[in-house]
């Protein structure tokens, strides 16, 4: 759906959002103006003067439905070419306008619209005005860039769907078993059989039919001056005008389903059986939309939701749940869905959710039930809120889908005017039994035999003959040159406050909000590098378990109170630390953080809790060892760190986990989880003598126990460099990585090291991803990452391609390492990579999420608050010598591992050319607790 997986890229640095001072508990409306210039295209405009950015979007009302019979998929490859040449800008122009000025842009198709977004410095508006008019009015088609986006698409239907167990459920069987005639049957994604019949000459069609201004949709929020923006608007957008021929419209309508239906499918790699069902439901626009999504929300949002509480916590027989009444513009569909527990029947999960549907349609919800729903729905919205991009899709989803942007603001209400009786009322309109279709999803081993695939084939369907007028680039003399940047508008940064409280919690608060929203991050210095020898995944349980259960509150009753007050709490831990966040509503803080306080220091660690953990655990490990790219991640931590302690993965293994007992959990929780071992961050609205008034309330009796906490280890990873092949045959893509241990947070390279990996990695315009996706269309996008932690760290740069690739993806991988060490980087490319670090580091600090992370992990590396305000100006600081000197010095190839997974028998032999001691382990045969990583014999 995205034009990439791996865009990182961000805003400039922002302190605030555009939300009024407003009472608790309610969420500010977006406060927008709209007209309707004379060519039909709509504007939407929404200033907000506490953001140094702007967010330009345009929604064009054309999506997945209105592919060409014959040619699925066509909407969302259009997308990926709205990224290219324009008559006055060669191709990857719009890149070089909005990353790296250290702004983003993406773009999405769903069925009924797709959208294109970009957030950058408020005085690169006007540019981004004359960019959207320009794709809009004057795209370069050609057939060389037409080829590179296809193969491109076929990568990401290959990642997304082909190498995912259950891609092929969520992406083509529930759509295809749910419709008959409506075009919603077809994949959004498309199939490789229609993306290569399609021709230049059809694209060129595609664009002349549905990319016109009375279509299109211009929204823009941020900090601007409102009458520059209508001259700009009128200037770049006017001039284009609104064809003759009416726009062409999905007439076709679904008829009602007469009797259930139950369609079977298969896909390789399938660990879990699945079972979905669906029914056909109403247009977005309906009057029983917002009961509809209260009705969803009390069946799966959150541990207290309906088919969570029944399906896995009490009967364990599902290992994930799902369900889903999104409406799209034309009526669309209704659905539930169970991953099936290990060892779980296909029956005895339609059996549970069968009795799950019937009870909503037997009685009206609780009171109780129905107030949690609306808080979460409530507070949700908050959150997609928070930033002006986030607002910005709001107005536009509620166009494209309910034709109303006025929605946005509205749904709030109607969602707080359902009725239970409402719950029950559309629960009985449409949840019925013949109007019921199950999918059966099981892995292709289980198949009958003679079985024919039931996957119907693409028609074949002659190309269009395209007639109109084709753009060209005009020549570098002749194009018109994109206007002039504005002034500056500078970003003002959050100031943290602390203090230590007596038992040793140290508390930093942040104030960096009117929105009506705070994140509390309470994190313990003890992470995986704490597990017992063969224990794997011990602390990351510890941690995972203390929302099950305390002293006083039941695992269900943790996650009903938490919901109930619209808070999401979430507890985990990785191979440093070990936390517990919380997210909610001002006014909901101080009974929010009572709970947190309450799972943080009393946990129960029941045997039962851990069972169903434990389960849940080995069912989560069982999809994750059947998808190439989650393999490579895990073998990386034996493949650098053997014989430290990051040497295994943090998440456990099945043969530790089935060893874990609550004996172990709850002596590591009293050697680590205690305040002289904490910080608690408090970030969003919420000054800091309220915060640290709050902290002191809910953790300033807990006493830290005799003795100091457990002292960090330090890590100095010495295993040699090595190449493995994890084999997982008939998987859709191969999983490449390189990767090396890397420098410590505190180390004083720290800044070379992080602007040269955004020099090869860090972005879609990054050296990576313009060799391997962008010239040669092999992946869906390529990256690298430097993870730098306490001690040491991590590197890796990968990619997904499909399987007889790999070889060549890792020679273009290994090529720009050594380049990056070769040959210093250009001023230009330097200045543009910078820009992306900058603007991502002010995106985080955008949200209190992000907020919060970034004062946790700089006391969590013993690193002073200050480095907030430093940042800029460190990566600004760091020359082309020092870019170079980290790659020569930490980015060897040749010190690299190589971990490939994927169907080995299209990459083994070139491998083995490559890395004559390759290291081959069947997927079946792996063993991620031993460093040569297979099961003893």
């Amino acid at each position: 759906m995205f034009r990439t997986a791996v865009r990182a890229f961000a805003l400039t640095v922002t302190l605030a959002l555009a939300a009024p001072a407003v009472a608790a508990d309610t969420v500010p409306p977006i406060v927008y103006k709209e007209r309707t210039l004379a060519n039909g295209l709509k504007v939407y405009s929404s200033v907000d003067k506490a953001t140094p950015n702007v967010t330009v979007q345009v929604w064009y009302g054309v999506g997945s439905k209105d592919d060409p019979v014959g040619r699925s998929g066509f909407a969302h490859l259009f997308e990926h070419m709205m990224f290219k040449a324009t008559r006055d800008m060669p191709s990857e122009t719009i890149d070089r306008m909005t990353e790296d000025v250290g702004g983003f842009n993406n773009a999405s198709t769903y069925d009924d619209f797709t959208n294109y977004y970009e957030v950058v410095p408020a005085n690169h508006l006007e540019r981004l005005l004359w960019v959207e008019a320009q794709r809009l009015g004057a795209l370069v088609v050609d057939e060389a860039v037409f080829k590179s986006e296809r193969d491109v698409v076929k990568e990401e239907l290959r990642q997304s769907v082909l190498s995912q167990p259950y891609g092929r459920l969520m992406y083509l069987y529930l759509p295809q078993a749910s419709y008959t005639t409506h075009p919603y049957k077809r994949p959004g994604i498309g199939s490789i059989e229609e993306l290569d019949a399609a021709t230049i000459d059809d694209v060129r069609a595609f664009h002349a039919a549905y990319y016109r201004p009375d279509n299109a949709a211009l929204i823009v929020i941020g900090n601007f001056d409102e009458a520059e923006l209508n001259a700009w608007v009128d200037k770049y957008f006017g001039p284009l005008k609104r064809p003759a021929a009416p726009i062409k419209r999905v007439s076709a309508v679904e008829p009602p389903r007469a009797q259930a239906g139950v369609f079977e499918g298969y896909g390789p790699n399938v660990p879990l059986p699945a079972v979905a069902m669906t029914w056909h439901a109403p247009a977005a626009s309906s009057p029983d939309a917002a009961a509809l999504t209260v009705l969803d929300a009390i069946l799966s949002s959150g541990k207290s939701s309906r088919l969570y509480d029944s399906l896995v916590y009490e009967q364990q027989v599902a290992a994930d749940v799902f369900s889903d009444a999104s409406l799209p513009e034309q009526p669309g569909m209704v659905m539930v869905g169970a991953i099936l527990a290990g060892g779980k029947t296909i029956p005895e999960g339609e059996k549970a959710l069968l009795a799950q549907v019937a009870k909503l349609r037997d009685a009206p919800p609780t009171a109780a039930e129905l107030a949690e729903a609306k808080n979460e729905l409530v507070t949700g919205k908050l959150r997609a809120r928070e930033t002006i991009d986030g607002r910005a899709f709001a107005l536009g989803y509620a166009l494209r889908t309910a034709g109303d942007a006025a929605l946005a603001n509205r749904e709030l209400a109607e969602l707080q005017a359902v009725t239970a009786a409402d719950v029950q009322r559309v629960a009985r309109k449409y949840l019925t039994d013949n109007g019921r279709m199950t999918i059966r999803y099981r892995a292709e081993t289980d198949r009958p035999a003679g079985q024919a695939d039931s996957t119907p084939k693409p028609p074949v369907v002659a190309s269009v003959k395209y007639a109109g007028e084709i753009v060209t680039l005009a020549p570098e003399g002749q194009r018109a040159a994109p206007p002039p940047l504005g002034t500056p508008v500078s970003p003002v940064l959050p100031q943290p406050s602390e203090k230590t409280l007596a038992n040793g919690l140290r508390v930093i608060v942040a104030k960096s909000s009117d929105l009506p929203l705070v994140t509390a991050d309470l994190t313990f210095r003890t992470g995986a590098w704490a597990d017992p020898d063969g224990l794997a995944g011990a602390m990351g349980m510890t941690a995972g378990m203390l929302t099950e259960g305390t002293k006083t509150r039941g695992a269900q009753e943790i996650a009903s109170q938490t919901e109930a007050l619209g808070a999401s709490l979430e507890a985990g831990g990785g191979q440093e630390s070990s936390s517990v966040t919380l997210n909610v509503m001002p006014e909901k803080l101080p009974a929010a953080l009572a709970i947190m306080a309450d799972v943080a220091r009393n946990p129960a660690f029941k045997d039962e809790e851990l069972e169903r953990q434990r389960s849940q655990a080995l069912d989560g490990l069982s999809v994750a060892y059947q998808q190439p790219g989650q393999l490579a991640g895990f073998a990386a931590s034996q493949v650098v760190f053997s014989g430290t302690a990051f040497g295994h993965v943090a998440t456990g293994t099945p043969a530790s986990l089935t060893r874990l007992t609550t004996a172990d959990l709850a002596k590591l929780h009293a050697a680590s989880f205690r305040p002289d071992n904490a910080i608690l961050v408090l970030t969003g609205d919420i000054t800091p003598a309220q915060g640290f008034a709050l902290a002191e309330k809910a953790f300033g009796d807990w006493t830290a126990p005799a003795g100091p906490p457990p002292a960090r280890v330090g890590v100095t990873p010495k295993a040699p460099p090595r190449a493995v092949a994890i084999d997982l045959p008939g998987t859709g893509q191969a999983a490449v990585t390189v990767t090396k241990a890397a420098i410590s947070r505190a180390a004083p390279d720290y800044y070379p090291a992080i602007v040269a990996n955004s020099v090869l990695g860090g972005g879609y315009s990054a050296r990576l991803n313009q060799e391997i996706r962008i010239k040669r269309g092999l992946s869906y996008g390529a990256n690298s990452r430097l993870s730098a932690q306490r001690t040491t760290g991590l590197f890796r740069a990968a990619a997904q391609t499909k399987n007889e690739s790999a070889p060549e993806v890792l020679d273009l991988i290994i090529a720009e390492l050594k380049r990056l060490a070769d040959t210093p980087a250009g001023p230009e490319e330097l200045k543009a990579r910078k820009s992306v670090l900058v603007g991502g580091f002010g995106r985080e600090l955008a949200t209190t999420g992000g907020l919060a992370d970034i004062l946790g992990n700089l006391a969590l590396y013993d690193l002073p608050l200050a480095e907030i305000g430093a940042y800029t100006g460190k990566v600004e600081a760091v020359t082309p010598a020092e870019v170079q000197a980290f790659a020569k010095t930490n980015l060897d190839p040749a010190a690299a591992s190589v971990i490939v997974a994927g169907d080995a028998k299209a990459f083994l032999e070139g491998l083995k050319t490559r890395k004559p001691n390759l290291e081959v382990v069947p997927a079946s045969d792996i063993d991620f607790d031993r460093v040569d990583l297979k099961k003893a014999k």
